[in-house]
């Protein structure tokens, strides 16, 4: 009897599946859709590209400035706890479904509310947009460091328009740009630390042995608003709320373009894996070399810091190279720098663009945002971003400059308030795992789940509330200041509450009513199709375990 139901149910279910299929394939007919052309090569170097920025190169001297080397390396760390849970995070969620149009709001949408999902996903298209244009400034001010003879605002439009321009025709071209990029980075970052651990030991052209001294004169610890332990403390959360900026979104970039990478199943796994030993060698490392080598009352330190410029004047590693008096390498490092803003704004667009896509198939933004090119590409959005990072003209004028660093500003609690969301879409997508007995079926699993992210959502949501926390001490507070810390958390809660109100939908979706199949069919036929390469030779084999 219950046979003869099931297959009278049958042709219906069949008719409603045909159906959704034609309606699929006549929008892929009409707006394109985007191809599988990044490779494991370009997986492997696109979210550590993105992570090493103007933030740890030169924001890092901020830091050590106000509160010292100690309080730098132990929110290097903290940071970098966090920033390995958000990547097993999406490791796990993007191997399980590496659907095209793929974005953290999309998951959002499937597994906790699609009202969420809105309210992420415009506040990751915003914060992209926001840092393609942080990164194209500080890459115009690092050219100003040679020369002012170039005007700045023709600056802006040749690094602008290059993006533009890697981004736009096909995605293999802002792959290879970015594993060129990202690869020049990496190499600068390991020498900066080779340089570094040379110095620890004497070995500068001036044979003088730093080891710990700027550890102890001017010291570990700077006290940071008031005295004592308190102001250590306080000198230490500081410390891990500005190096947030740096961490800020890189791993993101890992979901953007995993509905565009070949064997995604393969090479996710292999890119969140690998993500973990390299961000300790570059960020961890990194920082403990900065305090080593620059000490926190370096002058020029201090003058570059107050005075708002970047570029190699205002990066620790370079004064600790020009302090033990290795000469001509500022340049060459300037221009590693150059390279690095230049790469993540590269990053930052096609991630915008992609999340803003991603926005458009869900149906939460306009239609229009859905159009490909012949290539893959979805024009449309990679133009809509190009058009917004356009703000960072207002940096020609130096009023207008204060007005866009209040806008950069506001991107790291928005990058904060983007983490809890994430933190929580993965604590529900392993409870629906789990309700629907699937546990099985993640095949790709990383350590201490759901526990640490338990507490990574904790401490986020500490950090995103304390985010302004000096504006409320005594002779601190100002209206820019507050609002820059602040403003975001109301702005994010009207778009989630607007959605909610229009659509009437529930606070978050029920654990039987969430689908974990639809989109696993894609990513099978993915990995039975996929011929992992096989090494022929000693090079081959340390290439693959590399890239």
């Amino acid at each position: 009897m219950d046979i003869e139901k099931q297959d009278s149910k049958t042709p219906e279910v069949e008719e409603k599946v045909d159906s959704v299929e034609s309606e699929s394939t006549s929008d892929v007919q009409h707006y394109g859709e985007t191809r599988r052309a990044l490779k494991s090569r370009h997986i492997q170097l696109i979210a550590m590209g993105g992570i090493i920025g103007t933030g740890l190169f030169v924001g890092s001297g901020a830091i050590l400035s106000t509160v010292g080397p100690a309080n730098l390396f132990m929110a290097y760390i903290v940071m970098s706890l966090i920033l390995w849970n958000a990547m097993n995070c999406m490791g796990e969620i993007a191997t399980y479904l590496p659907v095209k149009g793929a974005s953290v709001a999309y998951y959002v949408d499937r597994f906790v509310d699609p009202s969420l999902a809105f309210a992420a996903g415009w506040n990751y298209w915003y914060v992209y947009a926001m840092l393609v244009s942080t990164e194209i400034s500080a890459a115009t001010l690092v050219v100003q460091y040679w020369t002012d003879a170039i005007p700045l605002a023709a600056l802006i439009t040749i690094f602008l328009l290059v993006c533009l321009l890697l981004n736009i025709f096909t995605v293999s071209w802002y792959g290879e740009s970015e594993f060129w990029f990202a690869s020049l980075k990496i190499l600068g970052i390991t020498s900066l630390i080779i340089i570094g651990v040379v110095l620890f030991f004497g070995g500068g052209p001036n044979h003088d042995r730093l080891g710990f001294r700027f550890w102890i004169n001017p010291g570990a610890f700077r006290e940071y608003l008031v005295d004592g332990s308190t102001g250590r403390f306080l000198g230490f959360w500081t410390a891990l709320i500005r190096a947030g900026f740096a961490f800020m979104l890189a791993p993101e970039l890992i979901i953007a373009a995993v509905g565009e990478s070949e064997a995604p199943h393969r090479n996710i796994p292999k890119a969140t894996r690998r993500f973990s030993y390299r961000l300790v060698i570059f960020y961890i490392l990194g920082s403990l070399v900065i305090g080593i080598i620059t000490p926190s009352n370096d002058p020029k330190l201090l003058q570059a810091i107050h005075s708002g410029k970047t570029g190699a004047g205002a990066s620790p590693f370079v004064l600790g190279i020009q302090r033990a008096g290795i000469k001509g390498l500022n340049h060459v490092y300037n221009a590693m720098i150059l390279t690095s803003a230049w790469s993540s704004g590269n990053s930052f667009m096609y991630a915008s663009s992609r999340a803003l896509y991603s926005l458009a198939l869900s149906g939460q933004a306009p239609s229009v945002f859905r159009r490909c090119n012949r290539y893959g590409v979805p024009y449309v959005a990679v133009s809509a971003t190009a058009v917004v990072s356009c703000i960072v003209y207002l940096n020609v004028s130096s009023s207008a400059a204060v007005v866009f660093q209040w806008f950069v500003n506001l991107t790291t609690t928005s990058g904060f308030i983007a983490w809890i969301v994430l933190f929580l879409c993965h604590i529900r997508f392993r409870q629906a795992l789990i309700y629907h007995k699937a546990m099985d079926m993640l095949k790709f699993r990383t350590p201490l789940q759901p526990y640490y992210t338990w507490f990574t959502l904790f401490l986020m949501t500490v950090l995103t509330i304390t985010n302004g926390f000096e504006v409320f001490f005594p002779g601190q507070f100002s209206a820019s200041s507050f609002l820059a810390a602040y403003i975001t958390i109301p702005l994010f809660m009207i778009l989630y509450l607007g959605h909610k109100i229009w659509v009437r939908t529930p606070w978050i979706k029920k654990l039987e009513d969430i689908d974990i199949h639809e989109g696993k069919e894609e990513a099978d036929r993915l990995e039975a199709k996929d011929v992992p390469p096989v090494p022929r030779n000693l090079l081959e084999k340390v290439w693959l375990w590399i890239a």
